[in-house]
């Protein structure tokens, strides 16, 4: 799942990104209010970690102008400015949570993961598809309650589709989300994981619909 993390302080924010790959997150760095705002507008992301003292422009602002726009992402704000009025008027603008610095990045990651599962109706850290279970905390995977052990990308990409469960995730979608930004993969990349990933988990659990992407059916 691709992240956008917006910190003008360069070491958190690595600090962050590294946390987020670690969880199976896939993160896109940006240091500045502008950039935030264009790379939120023109790219699809599943959450956004937003810091509300940037320059150029400060992040309250940026998170009104995404909300106005429309974009649904769920937004957890990072400030040092932690007086209720603050944490208020970042929620009344439209954020799903807020984390007061200094904070841990365990608690970041925890808190991110529930608003995401919060906006795709999941209300624990597991997500299931027939007999396939992902445990999203701890990164594990079963089906029929037999460990499967998968690579980083096969995780995202699975991750992905049964987060999606029921609909058909077209290819482009998917490779946007499995793979890293400035990542520019073969044109067959994504069709040889996903074959890797089949013989994994079955070639049962995730359909082709030709000419329309992917999907993983709740539903045998």
């Amino acid at each position: 799942m691709r992240i956008l993390v917006v910190e003008d302080e360069k070491k958190i924010a690595v600090s962050i990104g590294k946390a987020l790959k670690e969880a199976g997150y896939l993160p896109d760095l940006v240091h500045d209010g502008e950039e935030a705002w264009f790379r939120a507008e023109t790219e699809d992301y599943d959450g956004i970690v937003l810091d509300l003292g940037l320059p150029k422009l400060d992040g309250l602002t940026v998170l009104r102008r995404l909300r106005d726009a429309g974009t649904q992402s769920p937004i957890l704000i990072l400030s040092a400015r932690s007086a209720w009025r603050e944490r208020v008027a970042g929620i009344d603008a439209g954020a799903d949570d807020y984390l007061a610095k200094p904070f841990y990045v365990e608690e970041l990651v925890a808190r991110l993961g529930a608003i995401l599962r919060r906006s795709n109706g999941v209300a624990t850290p597991l997500l299931c598809a027939r007999d396939l279970t992902i445990d999203t905390r701890r990164m594990l995977v079963s089906r029929a309650d037999k460990p499967i052990t998968l690579t980083s990308l096969e995780y995202r990409m699975l991750r992905y589709l049964v987060t999606h469960k029921g609909r058909i995730v077209p290819q482009t979608e998917l490779q946007d989300h499995v793979y890293a930004s400035e990542a520019v993969p073969d044109s067959n990349a994504l069709e040889v994981l996903m074959n890797r990933l089949r013989k994994k988990v079955g070639a049962d659990m995730v359909m082709t619909r030709r000419g329309l992407g992917y999907i993983v059916e709740d539903a045998a």
